[in-house]
């Protein structure tokens, strides 16, 4: 059974995304992710998206449509991936060394993690569709 991850993909105005610079572990400080973290058990997914914005940005969001299926990680770790709105909060790095806006064009500017990287993809596609 693999253990789920859960990450948000933060869009604004203008198509803009957040992405978030880790700073630990070692092997992964520096790489540029969506936030996000391991959902608790008896939690949903939903409440975990919710619950790990508020913990590692000081915001609040409304989850929106799922990115894709299940994004294979190591070690038996699944991410599911969701869009997402800010409800209320400016993002603050509290686990991060960095967050940065990212537009149309701007999307690959940060040196995305292996995993993250593909959701990028698909995330542009999809904002690109509307």
């Amino acid at each position: 059974m693999s253990v789920v991850v859960v990450a948000a993909v933060i869009v604004a105005d203008g198509g803009r995304v957040l992405a978030a610079q880790r700073a630990q572990p070692a092997a992964l400080a520096g790489g540029w992710e969506f936030p996000g973290g391991k959902v608790d058990p008896g939690e949903s997914e939903a409440a975990a998206l919710v619950r790990e914005c508020r913990e590692e940005l000081g915001v609040e969001v409304s989850v929106g449509e799922r990115v894709g299926g299940d994004w294979p990680l190591a070690e038996g770790y699944v991410m599911r991936v969701w869009l997402c709105t800010l409800a209320s909060g400016d993002p603050e790095a509290r686990e991060h060394l960095a967050l940065r806006w990212l537009g149309p064009g701007e999307y690959y500017d940060v040196e995305w993690l292996g995993a993250d990287l593909p959701i990028m993809k698909t995330v542009e596609n999809l904002l690109l569709r509307d």
